[in-house]
C-alpha cells in the first residue's frame, strides 16, 4: 500500500516527540538496567505506532479544517487514513507481545480509549472533564506504568506496592492534566462547530492559562518532593534549571494573551510544547544515570 501525503501528514509522527518525556521518565526509573532492544521496541511501539495511529484515527473522525496538534494546515482526510491507523494499532499489539502480555493488553486498552475519544458513537471530546481525566490518566500514568512493566518484566502486583513507581505515575498524570488543556486553547472555534466541549472551552482562553499555571506549580512541587525522596537533592536544582526557559516563555506568552487573545494560536502553542518537550526529555534522560 502506497501512503498518500495526506495520510502521512495526519499520522503526525513528529508530534510524538511532545509525548516523549513520559517514556523517558519511565526509562529513567530503570536506570538503564534493561536490554537495549527492549528500550528500542517499547519506544517504537508507543511513538511510531500507537501515537500515530491515535492521531490518524482522531483526524479521520474530526476532519479538521483548521490547525491541529503538529499540523498547521491539515489537508482533507482520505479513507486510507482510517485503514492505516487500524493497521498500525494491530502491528503495535503484535509487537507488544514480544515484551510482555500485560504490555500488549495495555496497548490494546489504550487504543480503544483513544478511539472512544474521537469516534462519533462515543466521542469523549464532548465531555470536558471525562476526556481531560482520561487523557491525563492514559497518556500519563498508564504509559509510564506499563512502559516500566514492559522494560523490567516486573509483576504488576509488585508495582502497585512500589511507591517510587506509583508516585511517578501520579506525577505523570498530573503533568498531562496541566499541559493538555494548552493544546486545545487555539481550537475553540472549530471545537464549537463540531459540538465538542473541551476543558479549555469550558474555562475560556485566559482560564486555561490560569489552570495550567496552578497545576504546573503543584506538579513542580510534587516533582521536588519526589526527587528528594527517591533521587538526590541536585536533581531538584537540575529540574528547576531545565524548566526555567519553559516557565519564562509561558508567562511571557500569557502576558501577550492578556493583551490580545489572538496570541493564543497554533504557533505559540507548538513553541511551548517544543520547549517543554526538549527540557523534560533531556532532564529525564539524565535522571536515569
Amino acid at each position: 500500500m502506497q501512503l498518500s501525503k495526506a495520510t502521512l501528514l495526519h499520522l503526525r509522527i513528529p508530534f510524538s516527540f511532545f509525548l516523549m518525556p513520559i517514556f523517558c521518565f519511565a526509562l529513567s526509573l530503570t536506570h538503564y538496567k534493561v536490554a537495549t532492544w527492549k528500550i528500542g521496541l517499547c519506544f517504537f511501539i508507543w511513538h511510531l505506532l500507537v501515537y500515530p495511529a491515535s492521531n490518524g484515527f482522531n483526524s479521520f473522525y474530526d476532519k479538521d479544517k483548521q490547525s491541529i496538534g503538529g499540523l498547521e494546515k491539515p489537508p482533507p482526510t482520505e479513507p486510507q487514513l482510517l485503514y492505516v491507523s487500524l493497521l498500525l494499532d494491530l502491528f503495535a499489539l503484535i509487537l507488544a507481545f514480544l515484551l510482555t502480555w500485560q504490555f500488549a493488553l495495555a496497548v490494546l486498552i489504550y487504543g480503544l480509549v483513544s478511539k472512544a475519544y474521537s469516534h462519533t458513537a462515543i466521542r469523549l471530546k464532548k465531555f470536558p472533564y471525562l476526556s481531560w481525566l482520561a487523557v491525563g490518566f492514559f497518556q500519563g500514568a498508564w504509559v509510564i506504568f506499563f512502559s516500566y512493566q514492559a522494560l523490567t518484566n516486573t509483576p504488576i502486583l509488585l508495582l502497585f506496592y512500589n511507591p517510587k513507581i506509583m508516585y511517578a505515575c501520579l506525577l505523570s498524570a498530573c503533568f498531562l492534566l496541566a499541559s493538555y488543556p494548552m493544546t486545545q486553547v487555539y481550537q475553540h472555534e472549530e471545537d464549537a462547530q463540531r459540538g465538542d466541549l473541551t476543558i479549555s472551552r469550558v474555562l475560556g482562553i485566559k482560564g486555561t492559562f490560569v489552570l495550567t499555571a496552578f497545576l504546573f506549580l503543584g506538579v513542580g512541587i510534587g516533582f521536588c518532593v519526589y526527587f528528594l525522596a527517591f533521587f538526590q537533592q541536585w536533581h531538584i536544582f537540575l529540574f528547576q534549571l531545565a524548566m526555567l526557559p519553559v516557565i519564562l516563555f509561558f508567562f511571557q506568552w500569557a502576558y501577550r494573551v492578556w493583551q490580545d487573545e489572538a496570541q493564543a494560536n497554533f504557533r505559540n502553542t507548538m513553541r511551548l510544547n517544543l520547549y517543554s518537550a526538549i527540557a523534560m526529555n533531556i532532564f529525564f534522560l539524565i535522571l536515569g544515570f
